[in-house]
């Protein structure tokens, strides 16, 4: 614990500094853009120079900070990598030096500080919220903590190892995810098919009542929204408040034990299907974009999230959704009911779901250690910068 290091202008440890490039006819360009939450920079493609209405482009230099001045409050800041040095980016995105005084690796940590948005949300201008700008005098104002030069490196070190092996985890979890769709393929490879409709005692749709858009607290009404229902997960957080007085059919309220399914999606989400927990939180509603499916006794609730999730399956539902936008197509509750699944008998549809879910739960666990590890990085981040922890290099072994 400590009173942590003087607050320091980052117009003090870097500054702005744009190259530009001119955009010539004939002469290929690599376009970047920078992704929300300092979460880095994506590849956009390449461009002609002669098919661009800009005159000129700003060129990424590595270990530069770039920044996205229209909505700025969704922390779009980064560090340059070596593999986007010499893209370019529209005037949007201004590029800062760091001086001697700052470790690339550890601005690149600061980049992705909740502490940083904040100071960048509460400084951006303008009347409409999704047209809002930071400039650049504006970030260089924000007042941060400093650490020296050894103190950074030794933090940066630790902070790239708890994001190793957070990156270890989602690739473990992922591996268990494949490893579950091999076990129920290979299981169920050899057993009779019948469309799911024949199995199903109903179908079960809600409404879309107008909403907040921010999630319910906890003695408010929520409705789900479309990322509520993932396969094999369902993710009560991913709900919109009621607003007061909305009133939503009983028949709609969701239930422990239902098995949900989405109707409209992005195409390769269309159709997902999970089961709710035992443990969901009371009170959420069914939108119009989400199903339940009503399994006869022939069909177990378990096995039925398992064999909406198989290759036969998901064709059927890929290949007959509908719709003209790339990003969300719908499929309808005919089609749902022709969907094909493989029928064994009770028991081994039980000791099915039981083989594939363990290894799903195996997968579950990971990710939530993977949590648990960004709460812990993002924790000592914070504590560094708001003062209330300090390493120093002698405790770093720098």
């Amino acid at each position: 614990m400590s009173d942590g290091y003087p607050l320091r202008p980052l117009g003090e440890v870097i500054r702005l500094d744009i190259q530009r490039t001119p955009m010539m006819p004939a002469t290929t360009y690599r376009l970047a853009g920078v992704l929300n939450a300092g979460q880095g920079l994506v590849a956009k493609g390449e461009l002609d120079g002669g098919d661009t209405e800009y005159s000129a482009m700003n060129v990424l230099r590595v270990d530069q900070v770039v920044m996205r001045k229209l909505t700025a409050w969704e922390g779009p800041i980064t560090v340059v990598p070596a593999e986007f040095d010499g893209f370019v980016v529209s005037n949007e995105f201004p590029t800062f030096t760091l001086g001697p005084e700052l470790v690339p690796d550890w601005m690149r940590h600061l980049c992705r500080s909740p502490r940083l948005w904040a100071e960048m949300k509460n400084r951006v201008s303008g009347t409409v919220q999704r047209r809002k700008r930071l400039n650049p005098e504006q970030l260089l104002q924000i007042e941060l903590p400093i650490p020296p030069r050894e103190v950074q490196a030794g933090i940066v070190e630790i902070l790239d190892a708890v994001d190793d092996q957070i990156a270890a985890l989602g690739e473990e979890a992922e591996a268990l995810d494949r490893m579950s769709a091999v076990v129920a393929e290979d299981l169920l490879s050899n057993e009779p098919v019948v469309t799911l409709g024949t199995m199903l005692d109903d179908i079960q749709g809600g409404r879309s009542p107008q909403a907040n858009t921010r999630p319910p607290g906890a003695d408010e009404l929520g409705v789900l929204k479309v990322s509520a229902v993932t396969p094999f997960r369902f993710l009560p957080d991913e709900s919109k408040a009621l607003l007061p007085g909305t009133s939503m059919p009983e028949s709609a309220l969701v239930q422990p034990g239902d098995v949900l399914i989405t109707r409209a999606n992005t195409p390769l989400r269309v159709g997902a299907v999970a089961r709710v927990p035992a443990n969901v939180r009371n009170g959420l509603y069914l939108a119009d974009k989400t199903l339940r499916l009503m399994p006869s006794s022939k069909l177990d609730p378990d096995f039925l999230v398992v064999a909406m999730a198989l290759k036969l399956a998901r064709t059927q539902l890929t290949s007959s959704a509908t719709g003209t936008s790339a990003s969300m197509v719908n499929v309808s509750q005919d089609r749902i009911r022709e969907t094909p699944i493989p029928l064994p008998g009770l028991d081994r549809q039980r000791e099915v779901s039981c083989a594939v879910l363990s290894v799903r739960a195996n997968a579950d666990a990971a990710r939530a250690e993977a949590a648990r590890l960004r709460d812990t990085r993002s924790s000592l981040l914070s504590g560094l910068l708001d003062g209330t922890v300090e390493i120093d290099s002698a405790e770093l072994g720098v």
